[in-house]
């Protein structure tokens, strides 16, 4: 690195009044690059992406969901998504139909084949998961999810 920017990070940080280490944003996509990579090598023995198990995770949770709100919910931009669903479906994991109030909005949810792809997914999340809080006690990881859930809150375009 040379001795300007070393200078200028110096005097003036670039992320001031935060080192990068105390930057939450920074931290958060750090925790769940981490995440997704411990995932990616069970991915890919089932033939999945970090979209495709978003969606399988979302779906397990909230049946019969339009594509719009699943979208959000699976934090997936859009055109990543129609690809995510047109390969799920291809492969027999989730089934369409049309809303049956606005006949332009179409819903997804999972076929069985869907929840077991999702089921023998679901260990290595938990453990992933369980991964990221040792050390961490039930309170302060309750208080830590609720300080997230008001973050969400703040931030959110969505009324979900």
């Amino acid at each position: 690195m040379s001795d300007n920017v070393e200078n200028i990070r110096k005097e003036e940080p670039l992320l001031e009044g935060y080192p990068l280490n105390e930057f939450p944003p920074y931290l958060m996509n750090r925790i769940m690059g981490r995440y997704n990579q411990s995932l990616r090598q069970e991915m890919a023995s089932q033939n999945l992406t970090t979209a495709k198990m978003r969606v399988l995770a979302v779906l397990s949770a909230i049946e019969d969901i339009l594509i719009s709100e699943l979208a959000v919910y699976a934090v997936v931009e859009q055109s990543t998504l129609s690809r995510a669903l047109d390969q799920l479906s291809n492969e027999g994991l989730l089934k369409r139909k049309i809303d049956s109030i606005d006949t332009r909005a179409t819903r997804v949810s999972l076929t069985k084949d869907g929840l077991k792809a999702f089921q023998a997914l679901w260990p290595h999340m938990l453990k992933s998961h369980n991964g990221m809080f040792l050390g961490i006690d039930t309170k302060e990881k309750k208080q830590f999810t609720i300080t997230l859930q008001k973050i969400l809150t703040n931030i959110r375009k969505h009324p979900f």
